[in-house]
């Protein structure tokens, strides 16, 4: 069983080398699970077999540039995974890149099995994906495979950006650190020249953009370093106490509003959060559960309530 393992890691190894142009060792035990010893073991006994494996220290391993095997045969598992994704990706990505991804794959599922290539069809047919709303703007169905090129050929971009609190859309200059989808909408990272520092942007309020001939000026870390900045902003504890009715319907969209924990009691459910955006994004998703919900702390939270439903109520 080791020997079995071990050669489907090394094989596994290969296919990464031949998918990437560097990888790191570091990067190998993490995917794998095993110490960096054993992969150094595992690069060897390719090198060994003739595999020409190039390293250098402190960048990873390569191949010599040219060097293929013919296509590896997918198995029946990995090939009716083709329909799912093909599926997923039309609905999630913007309408160029899920073109190139169906180009992609039809490539892939040319090298199928003749039974294999029959089941993917077959199941094509028996799978709906809907999504809840549109993640990019009409007049800019490109959006995502310019913010993808942008970052490759590390040239800046060109934007007119309308955010949640302008009435009106402004001119960015912007160098994209990289792009994340959350919470039901596509976001990006990039350092903007009329604000001189990283902001976060959402791709659906993006009104127009195009590539301009200008380098990147910045150097920038990877995209988890400022994702994780944007997570270590201050945060506030609430609980709340829910019926078990309600509690139900929460758990639906719960996650996106800080949710840590839950315990049922007999007077309901007990919620555990902690937000950042108490007064706004909070208050407003509590609201729709108002009727079956006490605020056990904090006392913000429950001032922050009381005033948007009297503003509610001069509107009426």
């Amino acid at each position: 069983m080791d020997i079995d393992k071990r050669f489907d890691r090394i094989l596994a190894i290969f296919v990464q080398l031949q998918a990437r142009p560097v990888v790191r060792a570091q990067d190998l035990a993490d995917r794998f699970e095993v110490s960096l010893r054993t992969i150094y073991r595992d690069i060897k006994s390719l090198e060994n077999a003739g595999v020409p494996v190039f390293s250098e220290a402190g960048v990873g391993y390569t191949l010599m540039d040219g060097y293929k095997i013919p296509p590896t045969l997918f198995t029946k598992e990995e090939a009716l995974s083709f329909a799912v994704a093909e599926k997923l990706m039309n609905q999630y990505l913007d309408s160029d890149i899920s073109k190139h991804f169906s180009t992609a794959l039809t490539k892939m599922k040319a090298v199928l099995r003749q039974s294999d290539k029959e089941n993917v069809a077959n199941l094509e047919n028996k799978l709906i994906v809907n999504r809840r709303h549109e993640f990019f703007n009409a007049n800019v169905p490109s959006a995502l495979a310019k913010l993808f090129d942008s970052i490759a050929k590390q040239l800046q971009l060109k934007m007119t950006y309308k955010s949640v609190d302008s009435e009106t859309a402004s001119i960015r200059m912007v160098e994209p650190v990289g792009v994340f989808h959350e919470s039901g909408f596509w976001y990006f990272m990039a350092y903007c020249h009329l604000r001189n520092d990283i902001r976060q942007f959402r791709i659906d309020r993006i009104k127009a953009v195009e590539m301009s001939a200008d380098a990147f000026t910045q150097t920038f870390k990877p995209l988890a370093f400022y994702l994780k900045k944007n997570v270590e902003l201050p945060k506030e504890k609430v609980r709340i106490l829910v019926t078990k009715r309600l509690a139900y319907y929460m758990s639906w969209d719960r996650k996106y509003y800080g949710f840590i924990s839950e315990n049922e009691t007999e007077d309901g459910v007990e919620m555990l959060f902690e937000t950042c955006s108490l007064e706004q994004e909070f208050t407003r998703w509590l609201l729709m559960y108002a009727d079956g919900v006490k605020v056990l702390e904090p006392e913000a939270l429950k001032l922050s309530i009381k005033k948007m439903i009297t503003d509610i109520g001069k509107q009426l």
